[in-house]
């Protein structure tokens, strides 16, 4: 049975497992019909033309993964980032693991989806925000006719939230091959800031498809910070599709960095519902082998005075590819836009190859906005006056490289976390650069 129909068959059985008399019975139903009709997207798709999804879908997924194993603290302990006091929402096979969570605090709404969904205290944030932005395409219905676990997360009103909030989906490989489809919903409400760090992970190399959407609501004069570390086993792949809508003045950032696994996707869409917004998205990739990595974005601009900043970088080495495919909309009403886009790549193998497309619809004539992409190799003149000082050549390579997607790591806000990619940077570039990380 192919995997569509799978998953069109299961759904029946998942319909017996929740309530259906739920406020989203019917968003759930019209969500899988949606999956039906659609199916998994294709090359045929102008946004899914580099990018087949075939070596992925043949293996035969487990759409409900029996969470029979509990993990140990010492079994997953790297995988956290110590250094910095954090909450920490845990999900094991798509399981929460209380005892590996600790998301005790103070004046924030923190809770599951799957509480979230179901408790009447929850029904008016249900209603006014779940599956309002998320796109009816294929891959993000069918998450949202699945939907029942995740992180829920409500920031109230004028809310500093004292720490970051750490979420990490684990899969442990109980199953031959696996399929997860987590589903997030963050609401920062007015005046409200918050940092969030989000990380999938495998714990062993039987092969993991995770389909997750994450809808994220910055409300006015709010401030988001979210963090994507995407460096998992290369038998694992990623369609992650995470939509931001933006009230006035609000601030939200999204730095995405792409290391591992066999084959990412990014969808990445932001909505400006406001004046005086500000959309930063931002990332690095660095992979290698034949690993495939996807960006596609869109910001939309449909009010006056908004800004919006995309700087992507790419390290492609081996047989390797990457796609970028950035599109910013300006309605007509969104006069005194300033929109900036840049993807820059280096090629380090012959072999590897990437396909870049930014892209531009212009409806307002007063308007700043500027995109640009550049694929190339590194610099011989750098190479050389670095080798003359007495620096090594991978060192010297090394170097280059951190400088190359330098300006996307100084706009991380969290020092702890920064060191962090620091160092996996440096591992992935097979160096160690002497330097106190």
């Amino acid at each position: 049975m192919e995997l569509k129909e799978k998953l069109v068959s299961s759904f029946m059985a998942f319909e017996d497992t929740v309530d259906v008399h739920s406020s989203i019975h019917d968003i759930r139903t019209e969500a899988i019909k949606t999956f039906e009709t659609e199916g998994f997207p294709t090359k045929k798709l102008e946004n899914w033309k580099y990018t087949s999804l075939n070596s992925v879908l043949k293996h035969d997924y487990s759409v409900f993964p029996k969470n029979e194993n509990a993990l140990e603290f010492k079994d997953i302990k790297k995988y956290f980032i110590h250094e910095i006091d954090a909450y920490k929402i845990i999900f094991i096979d798509g399981k929460y693991s209380s005892h590996l969570s600790q998301t005790t605090h103070d004046g924030l709404d923190v809770c599951l989806m799957s509480a979230a969904l179901t408790k009447p205290k929850y029904k008016v944030i249900i209603d006014n925000y779940f599956n309002k932005i998320a796109s009816k395409d294929g891959l993000s219905s069918l998450n949202t006719a699945f939907s029942y676990e995740g992180a829920y997360i409500n920031i109230p009103k004028n809310k500093v939230v004292d720490k970051p909030i750490q979420i990490i989906h684990f899969s442990t490989g109980n199953e031959a091959a696996v399929m997860l489809q987590p589903r997030n919903l963050i609401v920062v409400n007015e005046n409200a800031h918050v940092q969030i760090i989000e990380r999938h992970q495998s714990l062993t190399d039987n092969p993991v498809l995770t389909n997750s959407v994450t809808e994220i609501f910055a409300n006015k004069r709010a401030i988001v910070d979210y963090y994507k570390i995407q460096n998992d086993r290369q038998s694992a792949s990623l369609i992650d599709n995470t939509y931001v809508n933006q009230k006035q003045e609000s601030l939200a950032k999204v730095h995405t960095f792409s290391f591992g696994g066999k084959l990412t996707r990014n969808n990445l869409n932001f909505y400006q519902n406001g004046e005086r917004i500000d959309s930063t998205m931002k990332g690095i990739t660095i992979i290698g082998n034949k690993q495939h990595v996807d960006h596609n974005t869109l910001v939309h601009h449909i009010e006056p005075n908004c800004e919006s900043h995309q700087d992507y970088k790419g390290i492609f080495d081996g047989n390797a590819t990457g796609v970028f495919n950035g599109k910013v909309v300006v309605e007509k009403l969104a006069q005194k836009t300033n929109a900036f886009q840049a993807n820059n790549n280096i090629l380090i193998s012959d072999k590897a190859t990437i396909n870049t497309k930014p892209q531009l619809e212009i409806f307002a004539d007063d308007v700043k906005c500027s995109h640009g992409c550049t694929i190339g190799q590194l610099d011989e003149s750098a190479m050389f006056y670095l080798r003359s000082r007495g620096i090594p050549e991978k060192e010297a390579r090394a170097l280059l490289m951190f400088a190359f997607s330098n300006n996307v790591m100084d706009s991380v806000k969290i020092p702890e976390l920064k060191n962090r990619i620091t160092k996996i940077i440096a591992h992935k570039l097979g160096v160690n650069l002497g330097f106190d990380l």
